[in-house]
């Protein structure tokens, strides 16, 4: 089994890249040769109980469910906040690593430690690591395809600019995302055919809009085998995953989901039977790529 990489990383750098994503430069006291390299690496940020100048967390192990059981058997008052990420990019030949942030304006840990962070502040990283990622690499499946098709809101955007821009020369990709105003579109750059499109919610609070399932339910699709990539708000994946099977005919396993967060929940709250069955399909899906997609 790979080994789950952890380490500890600080603040170097604070930039806005609009008035609501916030670009976090860190610096980290380790970090694996490989990471960085491929697009759409996941990976969990540690933070700090208030009166900690750093998450108390268990030593890197290679036994991952021991690592865990460890994490888990830190008093909840002192346990950090654990919250799922994207790397947006490692400074090649460095430790430095770049993170984005949403900030959402409300009182989260994530959101919360965003707004006030300082230069010297330190998190705890866990990954980004193979144990979070299918058994089929993304750019292989991309490969495979005719035209990918791309769909996300703000939360997606850092693993957007990682798909767009490592995506081949003159590959097609049909992109849809969710922003929440003309204020928040972002620049990228792309050896591929892009056609970007940038939906509004101006006001409809997140997670509530229909934009973006609206876009991608009233697109016309270029001829050829697509694949599609869906992240954000858990509800919105799911609707238009169903929509992309169902109505549109796409094979299972040419739709790469992830439900980044969920309206009115966090990641400490239980999850929910919609949550369940997603998880069960994710992993039947996984499964079943594991024996290839072409």
């Amino acid at each position: 089994m790979a080994e789950l990489p952890v380490t500890f990383i600080q603040v170097t750098d604070i930039t806005r890249v609009t008035p609501r994503m916030a670009r976090v430069t860190f610096e980290a006291d380790r970090l694996d040769d490989s990471v960085g390299l491929a697009p759409d690496q996941q990976l969990k940020l540690c933070f700090p109980r208030p009166g900690q100048e750093r998450p108390l967390l268990p030593e890197q192990s290679d036994d991952t469910t021991g690592w865990y059981q460890a994490f888990l058997a830190i008093p909840e008052d002192e346990r950090p906040w654990m919250r799922s990420f994207t790397l947006r990019r490692r400074v090649p030949g460095t430790n430095t690593v770049e993170i984005d942030f949403v900030l959402h304006g409300d009182t989260g840990p994530a959101g919360a430690w965003a707004a006030s962070a300082r230069p010297g502040d330190r998190l705890g990283m866990v990954g980004p690591s193979a144990l979070y990622a299918g058994p089929v690499p993304l750019t292989d499946s991309i490969a495979s395809a005719d035209w990918l098709l791309i769909a996300g809101d703000e939360t997606a955007l850092p693993a957007i600019g990682t798909l767009l821009e490592a995506l081949p020369e003159r590959t097609r990709a049909q992109v849809y995302v969710e922003v929440a105003g003309h204020a928040e579109r972002q620049t990228f750059q792309t050896a591929g055919d892009v056609a970007l499109h940038w939906l509004h919610r101006d006001g409809t609070q997140a997670g509530r809009s229909e934009v973006l399932i609206d876009a991608v339910r009233g697109a016309e699709f270029p001829p050829g085998r697509p694949f599609a990539w869906l992240a954000g708000e858990a509800g919105v994946v799911r609707t238009l995953r169903r929509h992309l099977v169902n109505d549109r005919g796409l094979d299972r396993r040419a739709v790469n989901f992830s439900g980044y967060w969920r309206f009115k929940l966090t990641q400490d709250d239980a999850p929910t039977a919609d949550d369940m069955a997603e998880a069960q399909e994710r992993l039947a899906e996984y499964r079943a790529a594991s024996d290839g997609w072409s």
